[in-house]
């Protein structure tokens, strides 16, 4: 059995359902109290914890056990961060959580205990570009890389699992074309290749990994929104003075099959998740198709066995559950299911 977790950011609440992984039929569980803005979360490597932040104040990140018969959370802890987390993190010892601050402009570590339970003092507070937005560690668990949408880089650390510090590497940025916003970033498995999504063209980019040095060359980019959309490239929000953004491309959430053979990006002001095909030898993104899915598609996720695709919309308050054809990586609808208000973020735990 599979279990399936939704955050729901004006509710506070996380909701549970039991997946069926041969069919994607999902039944609707608990609905378990987390707190104000509850978004960002992640799940240890061996299903034991999941991790959820709170973007209301204040600051915290609560540790729930998951129930491996029932996928129920109990709550195991809550630790302060330094400030409001966009994204969160686990490295590969999951010994250590990574925050990414849009708010705060800067990237967070804190140690994990065996039982789950995050210090209350991060190890680190470390200043970045403007608008950190994720983080990711390569394969090795040497590498971190944290995109800064304002700022059009991404920040390049080497990382000690021992101490659990990171550490500036040289170059410590690579810079993306002006007016990008990188957003999120995600590895392929293999680990030769990163893809940053990119939150105002609604493109992204390809990057290869040296595997001895850490650094990424950029690669290729390729745009998840085709000209019928009649969307246009967006800006960083809040930003001075007021513009209409009714029209704006804002991309959100990016990931990839567990095979490495299709991508998914999601785009907000279109409602609609874009389908790439993943050239395994190059890195490169060839865009197929975009599918219309819940309004305003801040996060979705990918079943581990690459069979089904689950997505929320923050202005919705179902979820889908899309099939993954596994010869086109074309998106066929199953079902809806109910929600909280505010959905934005998907882990999908296998437990089988």
């Amino acid at each position: 059995m599979s279990y399936v977790y939704v955050s729901n950011a004006e509710d506070g609440v996380i909701s549970t359902y039991v997946m069926r992984p041969d069919t994607g039929e999902l039944q609707p569980g608990l609905r378990t109290e987390a707190g104000p803005a509850v978004m960002p979360m992640t799940v240890s490597a061996d299903h034991r914890f999941l991790f959820a932040a709170l973007r209301g104040k204040p600051h915290t990140v609560i540790t729930f056990a998951i129930d491996f018969r029932t996928g129920a959370l109990q709550r195991v802890s809550t630790a302060p961060l330094p400030e409001s987390m966009p994204y969160i993190a686990l490295d590969k010892t999951a010994r250590f959580l990574f925050g990414a601050s849009y708010a705060g402009n800067l990237v967070s570590v804190s140690a994990v205990g065996t039982d789950g339970r995050v210090s209350a003092t991060p190890l680190q507070v470390i200043p970045i570009g403007r608008s950190a937005h994720s983080v990711a560690v390569d394969a090795s668990n040497r590498y971190v890389f944290v995109p800064t949408l304002g700022s059009d880089a991404v920040f390049q650390f080497t990382f000690d699992e021992n101490t659990g510090r990171l550490a500036s590497n040289t170059p410590a940025v690579v810079l993306v074309k002006p007016l990008t916003g990188p957003r999120h970033v995600i590895a392929s498995r293999d680990n030769k290749f990163f893809y940053v999504l990119n939150e105002m063209l609604g493109t992204v980019t390809s990057f290869g990994l040296d595997s001895k040095t850490g650094l990424l060359t950029e690669l290729d980019s390729a745009s998840g929104v085709p000209a019928e959309a009649k969307l246009v490239p967006g800006a960083v929000r809040g930003a001075q003075p007021p513009r209409n953004t009714d029209n704006d491309i804002w991309a959100a959430d990016v990931h990839m099959t567990p095979d490495d053979r299709f991508m998914y990006m999601s785009e907000r002001t279109g409602s609609t998740l874009a389908l790439f095909n993943v050239n395994a030898a190059t890195g490169k993104l060839t865009y197929v198709a975009s599918t219309p899915t819940e309004q305003q598609p801040r996060g979705f996720a990918i079943h581990p066995n690459g069979k089904f695709l689950v997505a929320t919309g923050e202005k919705s308050e179902t979820i889908s559950v899309y099939a993954i054809d596994p010869a086109t990586g074309a998106l066929r609808m199953l079902q809806k299911y109910p929600t909280g208000k505010g959905a934005n973020w998907v882990e999908i735990v296998g437990v089988d």
